[in-house]
């Protein structure tokens, strides 16, 4: 059993979180019990996570992607009403972390990525490793564009959307950023990428792709961020001895 605040302190730290202008607040976004002995992890905190932390008798609740976006309407009603409902009113924390666990060079989604997908990283196109969101590396050899969408999708369990480049051969060089990251595709283009990944993509990106000449893969927002947030309540797990179970409610966006 560990106190709330020092797990959520441990976690501010490891992740950096007050380096990051983000569109939603980072950390302890609702308050529950002081006492926390059951961590649950999903991509979203969902009616249906939540449900299933009621069910466990969870103390904390940690995701990707939790409340209070930047924009968001400020009324508590309807489906907002619902999930505070359900949190307050048993006594569970929501605990959030958007761009820092995407960011985060041991255990972000970006760096979980790499690991399921086999990739050397290299470095970042837009900061150092640790900060900057569109990472570089190396895929394994002999991937063309479309093999390497077929190797995403036996990786992820979700065939990949590709939009292929005009000619083939083998990439040495791949770019990649979780979610909804699809405009970051110039960023990796710059950067001399022959492939850019992304969880989503926009009608403007298939035409983005083609005239800057590499391959688009749009892998899935739920797809590619499942890993972070896991990782992170293993790291719980080793660091502060709670248990932790990770949810993963279906979504095929």
């Amino acid at each position: 059993m560990t106190h709330r605040d020092d797990l959520v302190a441990a976690c501010d730290r490891l992740l950096g979180a007050e380096r990051f202008k983000d569109y939603t607040v980072n950390g302890l976004q609702v308050a529950g019990r002081e006492k926390v002995t059951r961590v649950m992890t999903g991509v979203t905190a969902c009616q249906a996570l939540l449900d299933e932390a009621v069910a466990w008798q969870a103390d904390l609740v940690l995701v990707h992607h939790g409340y209070f976006w930047k924009n968001e309407p400020v009324t508590i009603t309807g489906m907002k009403r619902r999930r505070l409902a359900t949190l307050l009113g048993h006594d569970i924390n929501l605990l959030a972390y958007h761009l820092p666990l995407d960011a985060h060079p041991g255990l972000g989604n970006n760096a979980e990525l790499a690991r399921r997908l086999g990739f050397e990283v290299t470095g970042c196109a837009d900061g150092e490793l640790g900060e900057g969101l569109v990472w570089l590396g190396t895929p394994p050899s002999g991937l063309d564009g479309a093999s390497l969408a077929a190797h995403v999708g036996e990786r992820l369990g979700r065939a990949p959307l590709l939009v292929e480049a005009p000619g083939g051969g083998e990439l040495r060089r791949v770019a990649w950023c979780t979610g909804g990251a699809q405009d970051m595709i110039g960023l990796a283009a710059e950067a001399g990428a022959e492939a850019f990944i992304s969880g989503e993509i926009s009608e403007r990106t298939t035409h983005l792709a083609r005239e800057m000449g590499l391959h688009y893969l749009a892998a899935g927002h739920h797809a590619t961020e499942r890993d972070g947030v896991r990782a992170l309540g293993e790291w719980l797990v080793n660091e502060l001895g709670v248990t932790h179970r990770f949810v993963d409610i279906d979504n095929p966006a």
